[in-house]
């Protein structure tokens, strides 16, 4: 298992979710703080799960999401966001992410859809 990319604007957010894949037993292979960094490091550290918030500055979650499945289509993805707006998961969905957590999220829930999105 290579692991999972977190992928947020906000570095509390990032260690949260950092402590509770750790505990989880599930290795975090990076963390990238908005969307281009997202993509970058996805192309470059290949995770087999991508934890990707929405609101980020200079290239958004949405997008991103958009970029890696062009680039990957079996790239499994996870949406996290305190949006809880329809419209946004409805998109989100569309453009192939595999679940949406919205935050404040509980950490089982967390580790529940990472499992849920591993591969085997």
């Amino acid at each position: 298992m290579n692991g999972v990319l977190i992928v947020d604007d906000l570095e509390f957010m990032r260690t949260a979710l950092r402590e509770i894949l750790d505990k989880a037993g599930i290795p975090v292979v990076g963390e990238a703080c908005n969307g281009i960094q997202g993509v970058e490091f996805y192309s470059r550290l290949n995770p087999e799960v991508v934890l990707l918030d929405i609101t980020m500055p200079e290239m958004d979650g949405l997008a991103a999401l958009r970029r890696i499945r062009k680039d990957d289509p079996s790239a499994r993805i996870i949406m996290c966001s305190a949006l809880g707006q329809e419209s946004t998961i409805l998109k989100a969905i569309r453009y192939g992410a595999r679940d949406f957590v919205v935050k404040p999220f509980k950490p089982e829930r967390i580790v529940s859809a990472v499992k849920k999105a591993l591969p085997g």
